[in-house]
């Protein structure tokens, strides 16, 4: 109910689209200025002549929140996904900004309450981040115009205290508006619970369903996987039926990473040796591949009757883009010398391939199965993959600085991310698939007729805690007598 006020807010704001001023008064933006002046930024005092000739003067949701060249710009989302969520050295949890939009657990009941926490976070609390430990405003970055075409040279110039004022008025309109459309009580009620479930139970909800639920497979990839889930896998019963591998590099800042779980009764020898490099100086010289550390993770093992593997799990970009270069370098990495290439193949990966894709932007899943098929694969899917087999279904709410990526709650299926992204590919005439299932509410099953996948069913949910379903296959022997096999999840 309170997501559906919030999209009538924004898309019928009437009396209620009020100036800036009113809600980010002139008396906060005073004390922004004198902030600024005293870390040596804005000494010209430019920022003022935009808060006084224009932002404050805007109208909050038809001049601020709905500006698309304020959002091509990124003034208000690039300090956003800066300081949003911040991982400390030493800290088991995050430090948040005061906002609406995550886990930040003080005081948001007025923007008069929201200020001072504000100020604060940014210019009075150092903090340890790969390092170097300083106050939240040095980790900003000024806004190159080269990379962001739209904003202009003289914005460009005090882009790092533009993002500062921007970030204050879209936090402050944030807060206003969900003390507009509920009281502080109900709604910051609600947001600890979807907290505490989403993002603070995350791991060990997640930890639960595979110990629960997928405990018998064989192998596990995980993709997007925090530090703080393999430190707590480590520690945990699952870490007594299956080996935790995680990469040698793991990204602490982005904290992304793929990782894979052997069960211990298969490989009993867990991981023989870390390819991963390997694979990465495969890719073609000159190419430009969007793969961050963390992101892949190939490993060879040995299963119990001696048969030798490759193990992959790789987690693509937004776009896709990387899907392809990171198969051809894996096979490329394979059929180099005799050793790799007797090896079986099981790769889990985050393909983000798409069902009506971008050309040239993004990865068509059509397109992407044709080139595994090139490369001798197939899928826990077949060989030709269906582009309605989704294996996501969520959508972003307004509850963000991009507001064009918005969904009304009636455009979810048509404008979400319901798409076909997540495979297992192995070689073709090595392995033969017995059955596969996809599960998006954690309870499992084998693939019989009560299929654990919702179809049409928006996730994460308070109970499934991935924006992935889970998929899951079960792998026979093709040519080979006696042993081999294995249960894969992905």
């Amino acid at each position: 109910r309170i997501m559906g006020e919030i999209e009538k807010f924004i898309e019928n704001p009437g009396k209620r689209d009020m100036p800036v001023n009113a809600v980010f008064q002139d008396g906060m933006f005073d004390q922004l200025e004198k902030r600024m002046d005293g870390i040596g930024w804005d000494r010209d005092h430019k920022v003022r002549q935009y808060w006084e000739t224009d932002f404050r003067k805007r109208r909050i949701v038809s001049e601020f929140l709905k500006d698309p060249l304020l959002g091509s710009k990124r003034l208000a989302s690039m300090p956003d996904r800066i300081t949003n969520t911040i991982n400390v050295e030493g800290q088991a949890e995050p430090v948040c900004r005061p906002t609406v939009i995550n886990q930040y657990d003080g005081d948001l009941s007025s923007v008069l309450a929201w200020w001072p926490q504000w100020e604060a976070f940014m210019f009075d609390i150092p903090l340890a981040v790969e390092g170097k430990t300083a106050p939240v405003y040095q980790m900003l970055r000024p806004i190159s115009k080269s990379k962001y075409p739209d904003i202009t040279e003289a914005e460009e110039k005090i882009s790092l205290p533009l993002q500062l004022l921007c970030a204050a008025i879209f936090d402050s309109i944030l807060v206003k508006m969900m003390n507009t459309v509920s009281t502080p009580d109900k709604w910051q009620n609600l947001k600890r619970t979807m907290v505490d479930n989403l993002i603070r139970r995350k791991v060990p909800r997640t930890l639960e369903i595979l110990q629960q639920t997928y405990a018998s497979s064989d192998v596990i990839t995980l993709q997007e996987v925090s530090v703080s889930f393999i430190q707590q896998a480590s520690n945990s019963d699952l870490s007594r039926t299956h080996h935790i591998i995680p990469p040698q590099n793991p990204d602490a800042v982005r904290d992304q990473n793929s990782v894979i779980l052997l069960r211990r009764d298969t490989f009993p020898e867990g991981a023989l040796s870390d390819i991963t490099d390997l694979v990465m100086s495969a890719f073609p010289e000159g190419e430009d591949v969007p793969v961050a550390n963390g992101d892949l993770l190939a490993i060879n093992a040995r299963d119990v009757d001696g048969v030798p593997y490759v193990i992959a799990s790789f987690h693509g970009d937004t776009n896709g883009l990387a899907t392809k270069p990171v198969l051809d370098a894996l096979i490329r990495t394979m059929s180099v010398g005799e050793i790799l290439a007797a090896h079986e193949l099981i790769f889990g990966l985050d393909a983000n391939t798409y069902e009506n894709a971008k050309p040239g932007k993004q990865q068509d899943v059509v397109d992407f199965g044709a080139r595994f098929a090139d490369h001798g694969l197939t899928s826990a899917w077949g060989d030709v993959p269906q582009p309605s087999n989704y294996t996501t279904f969520n959508a972003r709410t307004y509850l963000q600085p991009q507001l064009n990526k918005a969904c009304k709650s009636t455009d979810k299926r048509k404008k979400g991310d319901v798409n076909p992204k997540d495979f297992i590919l192995f070689r073709h005439g090595e392995l033969e698939v017995d059955r596969t299932w996809k599960d998006n509410t954690g309870a499992g099953g084998n693939g019989a007729e009560s299929s654990p996948y919702v179809e049409n069913m928006a996730f994460p949910t308070l109970g499934f805690p991935s924006d992935h379903g889970i998929l899951s296959t079960t792998l026979r022997p093709a040519r080979r007598f006696g042993g081999g096999g294995a249960r894969v999840s992905a």
